[in-house]
């Protein structure tokens, strides 16, 4: 071997031997409660397709009516080739749905958080973020240079503590730019997509005002099943006005793919002139830009009220099948944690001899020690798919091979 692939080969025995090793397995059929994979029929709780819209007849209908129209590819990027309707019609309709001025769709939700955060600060900033907030936040906030600091997960007086200390550095100001202070931006996820747990938004944003910094809420695994017509969780606790930047994923609920910021006119402005994974990506597809405009439309519906009403059902139906302690509010996401890696292997590798497919999330996605099935529920699920989730669950963590 020369020394290239003899250094590959190494990384990956180590993964192995950690427990660690990634592989990817191939689906031959459409995301939906149940899904092929290897010729075997299996029921599907991996799936943040959380209201069952991945394959709608409504958003696959509207995708090829834009294919006829539009084609299949964008071309360039939108300041290059110029800005296909579709794009501009979701983004109406995004920022419409969020009660904001205006919007940006971006490739994906990596490249949205990507290209907001290194827009918006620099290395003379300073930004604060909950200690679990997504990986592409996290690649963010170090990409823009700025001072990066971390507070305990949902913990607002180690919040506090944060905002104070950077309070104290806007007070002495920028020795080598007069005149020019730092800015503080605090981000976090409105529902956490390992654990299933929901931000104190109210009190973060009289925090973050009363210190003079910015939020930036990630609606990613709110979006669509959370507050009036889906509109999010800033939304549902009156917050949506008070928060900078409102960012998603077109591909959770909304059963397409992508992602948004909606904000002021403003915002948008210096994203469409700053954000770098935004000038310089071709444009997304348009068929998956009509298809996210359609399911906007669906959620807003009385059929998407009734679809979210099902998914709390089932969230429901599961909670009490698991015994699981009460909460105030029930995300569609249920962590199972196991502890080791070999654990949640071994586990997730039970529930599929019974054939069902949840995965085994592991480090670095979770920390060590925590590693969990991640069960995901749908608005598609049935009440029979749950009950046999819950059985094999009950008999896996009390029988644990």
């Amino acid at each position: 071997m020369n020394d290239f692939a003899s250094d590959l080969e190494h990384r990956l025995k180590a993964l192995r031997e950690q427990n660690l090793f990634r592989e990817l397995r191939r689906i031959d059929s459409p995301q939906s409660p149940h899904i092929t994979a290897g010729g075997r029929p299996l029921l599907n709780f991996s799936s943040n397709d959380y209201l069952g819209l991945a394959n709608d007849p409504l958003l696959k209908e509207a995708a090829v009516r834009a294919i006829e129209r539009f084609g299949v590819g964008a071309g360039a990027s939108r300041l290059v080739s110029g800005s296909l309707a579709p794009f501009h019609d979701l983004e109406a309709a995004l920022a419409d749905f969020k009660g904001a001025e205006a919007a940006l769709t971006f490739s994906t939700g990596y490249a949205t958080a990507i290209g907001a955060i290194t827009a918006l600060m620099t290395k003379d900033d300073v930004i604060i973020l909950d200690k679990l907030v997504h990986a592409s936040i996290v690649d963010a906030a170090r990409l823009s240079g700025a001072k990066l600091r971390v507070f305990k997960h949902n913990d607002l007086a180690d919040l506090e503590d944060k905002l104070r200390w950077s309070s104290t550095l806007k007070l002495s100001g920028n020795k080598l730019k007069p005149g020019l202070q730092p800015r503080t931006l605090v981000v976090t996820e409105s529902i956490f997509s390992m654990d299933g747990d929901v931000a104190p938004l109210n009190e973060m944003v009289i925090l973050k005002e009363k210190y003079g910094a910015w939020l930036m809420v990630d609606e990613a695994h709110a979006t669509g099943i959370v507050g009036r017509d889906g509109r999010g969780l800033a939304d549902e606790l009156g917050m949506a006005g008070r928060v900078e930047v409102q960012m998603g994923t077109l591909g959770k609920a909304l059963g397409a793919s992508g992602g948004y910021v909606c904000g002021s006119r403003s915002l948008i402005d210096l994203l469409i002139n700053r954000a770098r994974s935004f000038i310089f990506s071709t444009a997304p597809v348009p068929a998956t830009a009509a298809a996210a405009t359609a399911a906007i439309q669906f959620v807003r519906s009385r059929q998407g009220e009734h679809r979210r009403q099902m998914l709390h059902d089932r969230i429901g139906q599961l909670h009490a099948a698991l015994q699981a302690p009460p909460s105030a509010f029930r995300s569609a996401i249920v962590p199972v944690i196991l502890g080791t890696e070999q654990k949640a292997i071994d586990a997730a590798a039970g529930l599929r001899e019974q054939g069902i497919f949840v995965p085994a999330i592991r480090y670095p996605t979770v920390a060590r020690g925590s590693a969990r099935l991640r069960i995901t529920l749908t608005a598609t699920h049935s009440s029979a798919d749950v009950q046999q989730l819950a059985r094999a669950l009950n008999e896996i963590i009390d029988h644990p091979s």
